[in-house]
């Protein structure tokens, strides 16, 4: 008789058992998700919009075809009436691409071209997301050792008409 009721009560706490070890797999599945490759190349591009290093201007990362490009969309003034600064050629810097041919470096980073709007002097840069999902960006002529890094922080909120940042 009491091997009856023991062979009741395994069969009636089994369902439980599935209801635990289903939600205990459910949580390890949420846990794991961001880890997963796909998410974590997601995690890891720098696609998005950021704020230089000197606080003067907003740059948006975005794909251009298969590589990486970026355009001013937000600049810094010292008075509401100044007008948008122009590039090297007289053209607004409001839109302007800078960054160019973004690719791939195989180390968690991006090979890219940047152009500094004011001269049209084009450097050879690498960009990365460091922990705290800051963008790295580094140019330099040569070799990066002989190179300059700034840091740069997302940006998140609202542009003006012909990219007048709020004030900061």
């Amino acid at each position: 008789m009491r091997t009856d009721r023991l062979a009741c009560a395994v069969a009636r706490g089994t369902p439980q058992r599935l209801k635990r070890m289903r939600l205990a797999c459910l949580v390890a599945l949420v846990l794991l998700l961001p880890a997963l490759p796909g998410r974590a190349a997601e995690q890891n591009t720098p696609v998005g919009r950021w704020l230089t290093q000197d606080k003067t201007a907003v740059i948006a990362v975005e794909p251009c075809g298969s590589k990486l490009c970026g355009r001013i969309v937000g600049i810094s003034f010292d008075h509401p009436d100044d007008p948008v600064p122009t590039d090297n050629e007289g053209h607004s810097q409001c839109g302007l691409t800078i960054i160019r041919g973004g690719v791939p470096d195989g180390e968690q980073g991006w090979d890219i071209r940047i152009t500094d709007p004011r001269n049209g002097k084009v450097y050879r840069a690498s960009m990365r997301l460091d922990e705290q999902r800051r963008l790295r960006v580094r140019g330099y002529i040569g070799v990066p050792l002989l190179g300059h890094t700034e840091v740069w922080t997302p940006f998140h909120a609202a542009i003006g008409e012909n990219c007048r940042m709020p004030a900061l």
